[in-house]
């Protein structure tokens, strides 16, 4: 059986504007790519956001949608443009313009995982490219721009969270420069892919539930915000980082003791979040 490209999960009535995502917790690891990885099964998920999808698991019986890939990062970047190949991997490419992610081996179909680690010891062909964009990012990024526009007949805007988690050690910096070493880390491109008053109340929930913030630094946001985000146009997106150590064994990805407090802490989050784009009227699911 085909695996399905994402999983879409509705709530019994679609009650708000916000759309809950996470594009980076997929963990279906295809058989024939562990195989040509020079990476062990534990080590090629090291750049996976584990349990993120859990984590906002309530947000369908909050009132809004969560759409969630299935496809590990590793396999393919669901945050990058279709067009960010990487022509150190894919063989017969040839960019014409320099791009630091794909310098740095974080294309769409990526080269490494965390800490620069190769998934590969030869290229891919660009037939095989193609053939990941077509089967799960197409279909992801279709889905995606559905529920937008359905957020915009239902409520006359859109407001997408774009969930991701982060290693904590890239807040070392954050913890060498004072006390407040965040939990959560805010992007909204420094205002360009939300409008200030959103991103505004998207902290104050968190902050509501005891959670250190900061904005925009060091992620303000990748190729979801900067596509989707259009605050002119009434739609707008925040991309939340939350710091693994919260709520998971790094090393060995697996959730701790402080996953269901946490949980718990973010369905109060997701709760006031959804109230923000309470709408008028009410959709049920088809």
């Amino acid at each position: 059986m085909a695996r399905a490209p994402y999983v879409l999960s509705l709530p019994p009535v679609r009650q708000s504007s916000v759309i809950f995502a996470s594009p980076h917790s997929g963990r279906d690891y295809p058989w024939s790519f562990l195989r040509n990885s020079q990476l062990d099964a534990h080590a090629i998920r090291s750049s996976e956001d584990a349990f993120v999808d859990d984590l906002f698991a309530a947000a369908p019986s909050l009132g809004a949608p969560l759409l969630c890939a299935t496809v590990p990062r590793a396999y393919l970047d669901l945050n990058r443009a279709a067009e960010e190949l990487d022509s150190a991997l894919i063989d017969g490419y040839r960019a014409t313009a320099h791009n630091p992610r794909i310098a740095s081996g974080l294309g769409v179909i990526p080269r490494v995982v965390a800490n620069g680690r190769a998934i590969y010891a030869g290229k891919l062909t660009l037939a095989e490219a193609d053939r990941r964009i077509a089967r799960y990012w197409r279909p992801y990024h279709a889905a995606l721009a559905d529920l937008l526009a359905q957020s915009h007949a239902l409520c006359g805007e859109a407001i997408l969270i774009d969930c991701h988690s982060m290693p904590h050690e890239a807040l070392d910096g954050m913890a060498r420069s004072g006390p407040r070493r965040p939990d959560v880390v805010l992007g909204d491109r420094f205002g360009a892919s939300a409008a200030p008053e959103i991103t505004d109340r998207v902290e104050a929930a968190l902050l509501r539930a005891g959670l250190k913030v900061v904005r925009n630094a060091p992620f303000a946001g990748a190729y979801m915000a900067q596509t989707y985000g259009r605050p002119s146009r009434r739609q707008h997106v925040v991309q939340i980082e939350i710091d693994r150590a919260l709520y998971m064994d790094e090393a060995a990805i697996t959730p701790h003791v402080g996953f269901d407090p946490l949980r718990r802490r973010l369905t109060d989050v997701i709760a006031d979040i959804v109230a923000i784009g309470a709408a008028p009227g009410a959709l049920a699911a088809e």
